[in-house]
């Protein structure tokens, strides 16, 4: 039973980081040919963030006396900085940069020249504008197709998101202790090379890469009512914010299985980062490092292929 019930929490615990967590989105399922000019495509995806640095909190949180703490801090009883806080920050503030959780995103993409096109994509609640530059291979279509060879270009995505503790899972329980906020902003790079199946990748493609990122990270907490000892006397902790960035490297590969007009995309994205150190209320301070693995899937349609000439 006592296995059960730790399950049953590390379960909600994952459902309850899922909703506060902001992460930026990273799974790249570009190919290295961009859109046809005057062409969109639009899209679907489902992907799962799997975190090790967020994974090796979740046992420490369930052991954590979260429910002490909310008790205490709902009968407006004042809670004293303690192991048990300690866990908890630490444990939000790795949740926030890299959530253990689904990920749904649509997105559109058009394109605006012959080697350039633009897109705009929705995830989990973040906006995500990016711009690709095909370097490398033909600019045609399956109908109008040009010399066969490996495809490649370069981009630039930008996204912001914010996050906080959420109302309507239970765990708002402890804002008169905690009120976490947390914003980001996220630049990413990826370096894409492809090759076609069929001319023009009229039946999909291969795609493999490289990936940089970086993170600029603000973060902070207005506590109601957290309190320091110091000897024989207490203290109200005041609010605090900060702010960090890292960077993130890794790579991808991804397929497009499909005929003309729609595609089924697979993705597998690979990432190191050491976040950085992070501290809270100049009481504590927390390093964080690891990889993340983001397998995906996702539905591709073609509208239209322009007029992209043969180069």
């Amino acid at each position: 039973m006592r296995y059960i019930n730790r399950l049953l929490t590390f379960s909600y615990l994952i459902l309850i980081f899922s909703f506060f967590s902001c992460t930026s989105s990273r799974n790249i399922i570009a190919s290295g040919k961009v859109t046809p000019k005057g062409a969109w495509k639009v899209g679907f995806n489902s992907s799962f963030n799997i975190a090790s640095e967020s994974i090796s909190q979740l046992d420490d949180v369930a052991e954590a006396a979260i429910d002490v703490i909310s008790d205490r801090a709902k009968n407006n009883n004042p809670v004293y900085y303690s192991d048990s806080v300690k866990v908890l920050t630490r444990a939000l503030m790795a949740y926030s940069l890299d959530p253990v959780a689904p990920n749904f995103d649509f997105y559109v993409r058009y394109g605006v020249a012959e080697r350039v096109d633009i897109g705009y994509r929705y995830a989990s609640g973040a906006s995500v504008f990016d711009a690709m530059y095909q370097f490398m291979g033909s600019t045609g279509t399956p109908n109008n197709p040009g010399p066969a060879g490996i495809y490649g270009s370069i981009g630039l995505q930008y996204s912001g998101q914010k996050s906080n503790l959420p109302k309507k899972l239970g765990f708002n329980k402890l804002s008169p202790l905690l009120t976490y906020e947390a914003s980001r902003k996220d630049i990413l790079i990826p370096l894409v090379f492809s090759k076609s199946f069929g001319p023009e990748e009229q039946y999909g493609n291969i795609s493999w890469g490289l990936v940089y990122g970086h993170s600029f990270i603000k973060y902070g907490f207005r506590p109601g009512n957290l309190y320091e000892r110091i000897g024989g006397n207490s203290r109200k902790i005041n609010d605090f914010m900060d702010k960090e960035n890292y960077s993130s490297y890794g790579g991808f590969v991804n397929a497009k299985i499909g005929f003309k007009y729609a595609y089924f995309l697979p993705s597998l994205n690979f990432y190191y980062q050491n976040y950085g150190t992070y501290n809270f209320f100049n009481l504590q301070q927390e390093s964080y490092k690891g990889f993340t693995i983001i397998p995906s899937l996702g539905l591709q349609v073609n509208l239209g292929y322009g007029k992209a000439g043969r180069r």
